[in-house]
């Protein structure tokens, strides 16, 4: 049962152009070409990187935080009740009207008492700036590590230079080393993101960041099989470029040094609007929708893979709008306004932030 299906996932025309066969992909002792079973060495990297991320946070950025000056806000903590514990461990949310009433009776509470034990709760179970300062500061040091790492795989490829040259020889384009760790690289860091989920600092949009982890994991894994390796590294950089710029531009927000903070978003803002508005549809779209007509016919990864990058554009097309609006909100008020992308807290009282 399992075989036939695992046959026909794999058939010729779903990942390869019309007049090509997986034959033509098997490699030699020399020559070395993608192959699905290469991205179990992810397996390992990301253990690294989460053990690294570890090492990094507590051994550096705490110490460094304290250093630096952040100032914590002192949380007066819940009183102690079981009954009310035991509601909040189960749901991890402030309870309905009814919830509350029923609560109240059970504990021999005013409905107000018990409506301010959960605020207490919640605001003493959030993370404070320190974690947030700590995390920041580990995208920041990734992002910087990964975006430089990018420019030197990728300033000899002829592709980064010319993007007609991403199809020069494909499908058979053979597996270069540099290539292949810069993908297990970021492949690693968000499968690393998705272990470290449950741990880090709650926020709002975390189901928002569940989907981008997994559809990024999915996209890095598809392109690596089917051998888009030069369309996905233009990818990677494109995006890595901005956000470099994004995650330091947090660590200064919660110190609150707001000239350097304010600089650091201006730098992501014009970054950002540029690469996601500008490089992407000419390196990227252009580049898969019609170059690439020129030089095959099309079949079904054609396709697949154009849909995944239309969503991808359609998405950047909204976060620009986003961007926009903050930067306009710059411009009038001098400061920069709590992102519209809801990257904070459930609180009454949410962190301004940056991203």
């Amino acid at each position: 049962m399992l075989l036939p299906l695992i046959e026909w996932f794999w058939k010729d025309e779903f990942w390869l152009p019309p007049g090509f066969t997986w034959e033509d992909m098997k490699g030699t002792e020399e020559i070395h070409y993608p192959e699905p079973r290469y991205l179990l060495l992810s397996i390992p990297f990301t253990l690294f990187l989460t053990g690294l991320r570890f090492i990094i946070e507590r051994t550096v950025a705490l110490p460094l935080s304290r250093k630096m000056g952040l100032r914590e806000k002192v949380q007066r903590k819940a009183s102690p009740n079981a009954v009310l514990e035991a509601f909040y461990n189960r749901h991890q949310k402030k309870p309905k009207v009814s919830e509350l009433n029923i609560l109240a009776k059970q504990c021999d509470l005013q409905h107000r008492e018990v409506e301010r034990w959960f605020r207490s709760r919640l605001k003493q179970d959030q993370s404070n700036l320190t974690r947030k300062f700590c995390e920041a500061s580990w995208r920041s040091t990734f992002y910087v590590t990964t975006f430089i790492t990018g420019l030197i795989v990728l300033h000899d490829k002829s592709w980064f230079w010319d993007y007609r040259e991403c199809w020069t020889g494909y499908p058979q384009q053979p597996l270069v080393p540099s290539i292949a760790a810069y993908y297990m690289l970021q492949l690693s860091f968000y499968c690393s993101m998705v272990i470290t989920l449950p741990f880090d600092v709650k926020r709002k949009d975390i189901n928002q960041r569940i989907l981008h982890h997994a559809a990024t994991i999915f996209l890095i894994t598809y392109s690596f099989c089917a051998n888009y390796l030069r369309i996905g590294t233009l990818v990677m950089i494109i995006h890595d470029a901005s956000d470099c710029f994004l995650e330091p531009a947090k660590v200064f927000n919660y110190l609150k040094w707001h000239w350097t903070c304010n600089t650091l978003f201006i730098a992501f803002a014009i970054i950002y609007l540029f690469t996601r508005l500008r490089l992407f549809p000419s390196y990227v779209l252009y580049n898969t929708y019609y170059y690439f007509m020129e030089l095959y016919q099309p079949f079904f990864g054609y396709y697949f893979m154009n849909a995944l990058l239309m969503v991808l554009h359609l998405l950047h097309l909204f976060w620009c709008y986003l961007v926009i609006q903050m930067l306009y909100k710059f411009i009038l008020c001098g400061k920069i306004e709590k992102d519209a992308r809801s990257d904070s807290e459930d609180s009454e009282n949410d962190e301004k932030e940056t991203t």
